[in-house]
């Protein structure tokens, strides 16, 4: 999770021209290299333009050193062109040099063309002007002037060799008024799209930091009334309010759920999310789903089925939990009170994740647009079901940034299956030993936390909860000025003037003496936080931190410096 910047002003300007190469045959999701682009469409232009340029020569009897060099010119510029794509897919980049000579070989090409014959090859001239526009529409404004001025150049050598187009001068003078309006007016239209372009960049750039912002700052409160339910829940409620806890958590939940789903999407646009490749064992992922989605199966009166799986995949764990997650949280609300079946499957040598529901399916004329950001299937009579329609288009994006495929059959009145493709199958990492775990209770019991928060309700419900699983909490709303003693610090990353969670678990070593573990709760993007941070050992919750996450890292970071000790 990433925070988002504006970013050089030249970025538009790129972006512009990825904009325009949409145009051009980019697909969705994938880096267009107009280069390359060019010089396949030189490959099978060539032998076309050649087919039509040679026998117009034989046929109108033209004859001389111009076509005798074209020709020769022509046969060898096919292998050229070939050698060209070979070196773009070497050394693929921009080298204006290679466009150079691009751009000479081809103006050269269509300059004896148009030279060495009469009206036969005229038609050449409009190959010339698309040739023009394709290079400002490729590479951007100053190539589109060169090109215009490579142009001119060779419609006043073909005046100078061809006799037909002296005896035509007010053809000549339509050619270059045309190569000179035509370019001009394109040129207008570029700068017109960019100027667009660019208000819609920021457009997208402010939307951004407002989902951000507004999902920071609501998640404090959120995170603040989670932790008060968990302790309610062991406050010796009579049977009525215990019922009304459950019903709080759970709106809670869902709540939770779209705050983060927001977050994922503005950090997604930031651009700057990065995978974490590793080998993880895929069942773990699953099992780790089943318990996120334990309760709220539950509630939706679900039967959520996993079928294991022994393999390992080459994966960033927490991109593909996230998009797993995104699925079953769609399916449990749209199938509620039917089965959901989570299992994996081998296709053509990788593995593939498929999620099963019985729900109540998807009409055909909705199925290509479920990806579309906060598309929703709305129909007259439907009942309200929270969401603003980000889950899909989150899981889609994030299958794009590792490579993988996400695809959709639904059924109307029988169900949907999603299913991710693409998974890399590896080898099971050699096994470690591990000293056997003891129970739960003695792990975090008595543990001497320090709890730096600097929202006070935040800080109060944590100690609380904290205090509740027996551990001995000094509850801080800023980095203790002398050193105190604690087992583990468990802090904010905002900590206000100026000061972070870094800059607290730096302080607080640095007064004790000692490695002490760490935890940070944030509302911000991780990546933000851990780039900060630059310490890959020490875990960051996202907020609202569930009562169970907590608890599982807080024991499984003391467990860790158990085995590290005794080692």
């Amino acid at each position: 999770m990433i925070s988002t910047s504006t970013g050089s002003s030249k970025a538009p300007r790129a972006s512009l021209r990825a904009h325009i190469s949409l145009l051009l045959g980019q697909k969705d999701g994938e880096h267009y290299d107009a280069e390359r682009g060019q010089a396949i469409v030189r490959i099978v232009l060539v032998p076309l333009f050649s087919l039509y340029a040679i026998p117009a020569l034989i046929l109108t009897n033209s004859t001389g050193t111009l076509v005798t060099v074209f020709a020769i010119y022509a046969t060898l510029y096919f292998p050229l062109g070939w050698l060209l794509l070979y070196d773009i897919i070497k050394h693929p980049g921009n080298y204006l040099w290679r466009r150079i000579a691009a751009m000479t070989g081809d103006y050269v090409a269509m300059t004896f063309a148009m030279s060495a014959g009469d009206a036969a090859t005229l038609p050449v001239y409009a190959t010339l002007l698309w040739v023009t526009v394709g290079y400002g529409l490729r590479f951007g404004s100053s190539y589109l002037a060169a090109a215009t001025a490579a142009a001119l150049a060779a419609i006043g050598v073909t005046t100078l060799l061809n006799e037909y187009w002296q005896t035509n001068p007010y053809l000549v003078l339509t050619l270059v008024v045309t190569a000179i309006l035509v370019p001009g007016y394109v040129l207008v239209l570029i700068k017109r799209l960019q100027k667009a372009y660019t208000l819609a960049h920021e457009a997208n750039l402010a939307k951004s930091r407002f989902l951000a912002q507004a999902s920071h700052d609501l998640r404090q409160p959120i995170h603040a009334i989670s932790l008060f339910t968990a302790c309610l829940r062991d406050a010796g409620l009579g049977r009525e309010e215990q019922q009304m806890v459950e019903n709080i958590d759970r709106s809670l939940q869902g709540l939770s759920h779209l705050f983060r789903s927001l977050l994922d999407i503005s950090t997604l646009d930031s651009g700057k999310v990065t995978p974490r490749i590793d080998a993880i064992p895929i069942a773990a992922i699953i099992e780790n789903i089943g318990q996120q989605n334990a309760q709220s199966a539950q509630w939706a009166k679900v039967t959520l089925r996993a079928v294991p799986s022994k393999c390992y995949v080459r994966v960033d764990e927490a991109l593909l939990t996230t998009m797993i997650q995104n699925i079953v949280t769609n399916a449990l609300k749209y199938a509620s009170g039917r089965p959901v079946l989570v299992g994996c499957r081998r296709r053509g040598g990788k593995l593939a994740i498929e999620i099963y529901d019985r729900g109540d399916g998807i009409a055909e004329e909705h199925l290509p647009r479920v990806f579309e950001e906060f598309y929703q299937i709305r129909e007259r009579g439907d009942k309200d079901v929270e969401g603003v329609g980000l889950g899909l288009p989150i899981v889609r994006r994030l299958g794009q940034l590792m490579g993988l495929s996400i695809s959709m059959r639904s059924v109307k009145g029988k169900g949907t299956a999603m299913i991710i493709e693409g998974l890399q199958i590896v080898p099971a990492p050699a096994a470690r030993a591990t000293s056997a775990a003891p129970k739960l209770p003695s792990v975090i019991e008595g543990l001497r936390i320090l709890l730096i928060e600097d929202d006070e309700d935040v800080l109060l419900a944590t100690a609380m909860l904290l205090e509740k699983w027996g551990c001995l909490v000094q509850a801080e709303t800023a980095p203790p000025a002398e050193g105190t003693e604690c087992d583990i610090l468990i802090t904010d990353f905002d900590l206000g003037q100026r000061q972070t969670g870094t800059d607290c678990i730096a302080a607080v070593r640095e007064q004790t003496g000692r490695d002490v573990l760490a935890i940070i709760m944030t509302g911000h993007d991780e990546a933000r936080v851990r780039a900060d941070l630059d310490d890959p050992t020490i875990p960051i919750l996202s907020k609202p931190v569930r009562p169970a996450e907590l608890r599982s890292v807080l024991t499984a970071q003391v467990l860790q410096r158990r085995e590290l000790v005794a080692r």
